[in-house]
Formats: C-alpha cells, structure tokens, sequence
C-alpha cells in the first residue's frame, strides 16, 4: 500500500544537504523589481557614456541616432517598471520577472552591439554579465533559457553586424580566425563563468539551509527545555491538591455503603489521582544508566508496551511487524524517547479513531519504520501545514475523554449504568503540545516523521483501490540508529 505523505523536514542538517533537501521549501529566487529597475539605469549610463564619448569625444563615425534609440527603449521599459512599482509591492524576489528583463537586457545589449561592430566591438564581452547573473540567481531552466539566448545572439553577430566605427579615412577589419576566436571566448565565458556562478550559489544555498534549519531544530529544542521546566514546576506544585483529593476521596469511599454508586465514584477518583501521581514521579524521575528498563527489547515487544496504557474502550488495537522473508523481528533498544514519542501518538490516534488503530512496523535492509494509522477524520487541511508546532491542535475532546464524561454523567443520574471492567484513562486534552514533543522526542533519536493518509473505510472491499480515510503518521530510523548490534 502507498500513501501520499506529506514528510516533515528531519532534524539533522547532514540529512537536510542530501535526501531530505528536496522536501524543504526553497528561499525566494531571483531579484526584487527594484533591484533590476536600479540595475538598468546603472546599464544605460554606462551605455550612454560609451556612444557619446566614442562619436562626440573620439569623432567616431558611428550610428549615433539608431544608437540612442535604442537605449531610449531600454530607458522606457524602466520607466514603465517603475510605475508597476508603484502599484505592486515589489520589494520580493521574483524569478519570473527577473529573467524576463535579463532576457530584455541581452536582445538590447545584442542589437547595440550589432551597430556597433558585432564581436568586432570589446563591449561584446559584456553579454557574459546577464547569463552568470541569471546562474546565480534564477533556478535551472530559466538560467539555461538565457545562455542559450546569449549564445544565438553570438551566433547572430558573426554573421551579422555594421563595421566597427574607426577613425575618418581609416579601416579596420579583423581576420576571420580572430573572429571565430572572439566566437569561441564568448562562448567558453557563457558556459564557464554561468556553471562557476551557478555551482557557488547552489553552495550557499544549501548552507542557507542547513543553517535555517539548524536554527528551527534549536528553536524546538528551547521550546521542550521550556516545557521541560513546566513540567518540573507542575510535578512540584500539583502534588499537594493530588495529595488533599486522595485524602478526600478516601474519606467519601469509608463514609460510603459498599458497592454503592458513591464508593465506586470514589474508586474512579483514587485510580485517577494514583495515575496523576505516577504521570507527575515519571516526569521528576531521571532514569539510571544501568536500570533494566532502559535495555533493549524486541521490536514487537515494544510496540506492544506502547499500545498497553491505551486498551480499554471500543477500539481494535492492531500490532504488526513486518521483516524480509526469513529473517527475524530486530531487537531495538528501548529509549525513553522512543517510548513516549510512539505512546503520544497512538493516543493521538486512539482519540480519533472510529474503530481500528494498527501499529505496524516494516523492517528492511537499512530502514525500520513504525506507522501508526487509524480510520478516523484525519488530519484537517488547515492544521497539516502547521503540524508539529507548539499549541496546534484540532482535538476539543478525545475519545477517551468522552468516554470518561458519559460516565460522570451516568454517575449524576444514577439511571442503570454498568461500569466497564476497565477503567477509561483520560487523554492529556487538547493543548497542542502531544505532537510537537513527540516529533521532537523522535528527532532527537534520529527518525523522520512524515504523515499522510490511513486505513480503509470501514466496509470498503479489500482491492487495494478503496479510499483511504483517517491519519497516518509514520517513524523512520536507519537500523543502526535504533537496531542492538547482534
């Protein structure tokens, strides 16, 4: 079966500069309007000099009006850039419109050039400056489209120009050899200065990137110290009131008939606070290096510890591994970030699922990957760009807490109700925080999330070929990053 995923970018920038570069949003290509607005009036000063000084400093006999006219057009697109300036915000890169006004630049440096003597000119070296620009700044195509365009335009030159102006009673022709060797320079430059020019920028784009994403990793790591120290400051201060209503909720449970309503209300408030109490000695606990908790298990047996807490309701729990054939299930080590990372999302999972939640591991030769996928709404289209940020969410109640009210609420009526043989276990609410912990937990140990669509639509034949519904959020390590050497 194969899901369209939407992969979140991982943690480690080595991993960013190979595979997972591809799956990160570029920066912005290209130069803002202004910017080439500014550029131009800089090239038509450069080219007004150069016409006026060679016919009026230097007596040149050179077209001076077919000449000027066509730096007046240069000068007119400008001034018509500069009034969609005004209209536009045009302070952002913008690869479109930059390559079309390299591409006005070259047409209008190729047509000057023919006036005034084709290769035969020096200025022709110029026609190398908007190609190594467009290498850059622009992505690949576009950069091609304009060397190609400076290269037709060498092309046209050659055979095409007006004699190159000389002193009055003087010619000056260059050889044909020569002018093959300008031919061959200018193309050597294009090729050359525009793979050079492109290869740098592509360099500094990856670090760019890298650091971008070096800095997100950090940010997400100050943000779990931060809810780190939260958690601290609430294991401290929530210990008294947890103290006072376990207190309480014993005296209810003495003063009540047994196997009344009452005395199996205080029951439920006992396990409650018994499970808010280990939940808040968890969080103030540091593990020790040797504890035989933290030893490596095996895969399946692992998942089947992180699907225990999250059995109780009507909910098919589903656990699969899947290795090559002949080969056994890996043993994993069992971290603790592993565990609470997976755990969230099962709950995340069990919260919205209609009936199934399926954990399933696949094992190849250099990847171990856990999906945990469920039949439920799935993820709303709004909140699946912002996934793994702090405070998103789009849970107002979890199945396990809607299971929990129906029974407070068949407690206030007392109306027949029978408790299950299970006690339901209340989810951690809807703050945003499951996801973004658990991605950063799961980073932390070298995995990529990615997430995408789930299982069938219950009833669906089994074809392969019904639609999906529900959320996939899937775990991928290399093998050595969790696998136990043999």
């Amino acid at each position: 079966m194969t899901f369209a995923e939407d992969r979140i970018a991982p943690q480690a920038p080595p991993a960013l500069t190979e595979a997972g570069r591809d799956d990160v949003p570029r920066r912005g290509r290209g130069f803002s309007l202004r910017t080439l607005i500014v550029l131009r009036w800089l090239t038509i000063l450069g080219q007004s000099t150069a016409i006026l000084t060679a016919s009026q400093g230097l007596h040149f006999p050179l077209p001076l009006w077919p000449c000027l006219i066509v730096i007046a057009i240069s000068a007119a697109v400008n001034v018509g850039a500069m009034a969609r300036v005004r209209r536009l915000e045009a302070s952002l890169p913008d690869g479109r419109t930059t390559a079309i006004h390299l591409g006005f630049d070259i047409f209008q440096l190729g047509l000057l050039l023919g006036l005034t003597g084709g290769l035969e000119n020096p200025f022709c070296l110029l026609l190398v400056a908007p190609v190594t620009i467009a290498a850059a700044a622009l992505p690949a195509r576009q950069a091609v489209a304009l060397g190609l365009l400076a290269l037709i335009a060498v092309g046209v030159l050659f055979f095409w120009s007006e004699p190159l102006p000389w002193r009055p009673g003087e010619n000056f022709h260059l050889p044909l050899l020569y002018r093959l060797g300008m031919v061959m320079a200018l193309v050597t430059g294009v090729v050359f200065t525009a793979g050079y020019a492109w290869r740098v920028a592509a360099d500094a784009e990856k670090l760019e990137l890298a650091l971008a994403t070096t800095q997100d990793v950090l940010q997400r790591e100050q943000r779990l110290a931060a809810l780190g120290g939260l958690a601290a400051a609430a294991a401290h201060e929530l210990g008294t009131p947890l103290a006072t209503i376990q207190v309480v909720a014993k005296e209810l449970q003495r003063a009540s008939l047994p196997d009344s309503e009452a005395a199996e209300d205080a029951a439920l408030i006992l396990q409650q606070a018994e499970r808010c109490r280990g939940i808040l000695a968890q969080l103030s606990r540091q593990p020790e290096g040797d504890d035989a908790l933290y030893a490596d298990v095996a895969l399946k047996a692992l998942l089947e510890e992180v699907v225990e807490p999250h059995r109780g309701f009507d909910l098919v729990f589903e656990v699969l591994v899947k290795t090559p054939p002949g080969q056994p299930a890996p043993r994993v080590r069992r971290m603790p970030e592993v565990v609470h990372g997976l755990s969230t999302l099962v709950e995340n999972a069990a919260d919205f699922a209609a009936s199934t939640v399926r954990i399933q591991a696949q094992v190849d030769a250099g990847w171990i990957e856990i999906a945990i996928l469920d039949d439920g709404p799935g993820f709303p289209g709004d909140i699946l760009p912002r996934l793994g940020e702090p405070y998103v969410t789009s849970r107002p109640h979890g199945k396990a807490r809607l299971a929990l009210a129906a029974q407070i609420a068949a407690a206030a009526s007392g109306a027949g109700r029978s408790r299950p043989e299970t006690t339901v276990a209340p989810s951690q609410g809807g703050m945003g925080l499951g996801f973004f912990i658990a991605r950063t937990l799961l980073e932390r140990t070298g995995g990529v999330v990615s997430v995408g669509q789930g299982l069938p639509r219950p009833g669906a034949a089994a074809d392969g070929r019904s639609p999906l519904r529900g959320a996939r959020v899937a775990v991928r390590w290399a093998r050595p990053a969790l696998e136990v050497a043999a």
